[in-house]
């Protein structure tokens, strides 16, 4: 992977600042999410005892690659779980998925005390949806999901991710699609929308679950981005 100096100063500043030896920690998928794990390893390396819970089968082979011992989903006590967005609004709510994770990602942020946001100031939006929403959902329903999306929201722009021979496939054995929604003013109520459609796994809209946003610059700095409460 191409170096990112912005990206490697999220990762590092939040494994740094937040991540104690002895403890279990969730890690992230995505290139922001790798340089948290290029830290937790190098830390491992250095003699401390940090584990991890993985977002992805990508992120458990990072995991083995650095040395960096994995566990279950609440095997133990998870005071912190670090990892990127596609997008950050004003009040902290964020579109991910792009990497096709969200559920996993999801379920980690939500068990973690503490859910940290790494990420670089491209990220940085007012309002969620320049970045189409990723919606995980079961193959099998795929038809009866789309209908109800669309009836819903008559005018809105479905892509199942993949190639129409070959879909992609999540983790979990289950489709993305992605929901090109324009401006998303009301991300809670679109979110409880969504998972109320029988089908759907989860969307890629997490409200009210970070604790902290870290923004890396180019040059190497970061600094941890103030939430606005919305109106």
């Amino acid at each position: 992977m191409t170096d990112d100096p912005a990206k490697r100063a999220a990762g590092y500043a939040a494994v740094d600042r937040y991540v104690t030896t002895g403890t279990c920690i969730g890690l992230g998928t995505g290139t922001t999410a790798y340089y948290a794990i290029e830290r937790v390893g190098q830390r491992v390396a250095a003699g401390e005892r940090i584990s991890a819970v993985p977002t992805s089968v990508e992120t458990e082979r990072l995991c083995a690659r650095w040395n960096v011992p994995v566990a279950a989903l609440l095997e133990n006590p998870m005071p912190v779980a670090i990892d990127g967005a596609d997008e950050v609004a004003p009040d902290w709510s964020l579109t991910k998925g792009g990497g096709g994770a969200l559920f996993r990602e999801k379920a980690v942020a939500l068990s973690a005390e503490r859910f940290v946001v790494i990420v670089t100031e491209s990220k940085l939006v007012r309002a969620l949806g320049t970045f189409p929403l990723p919606v995980e959902i079961v193959p099998y329903a795929a038809p009866y999901v789309r209908r109800e999306i669309e009836r819903r929201f008559p005018r809105i722009e479905i892509v199942r991710r993949g190639t129409p021979d070959r879909p992609f496939v999540t983790d979990n054995d289950n489709w993305i699609i992605d929901c090109h929604f324009g401006r998303i003013d009301e991300p809670r109520a679109l979110d409880d929308v969504l998972r109320s459609i029988h089908g759907v796994v989860a969307s890629g809209i997490f409200w009210g679950i970070a604790s902290d946003v870290i923004v890396g610059d180019p040059s190497g700095t970061v600094r941890t981005l103030e939430r606005v409460q919305a109106s």
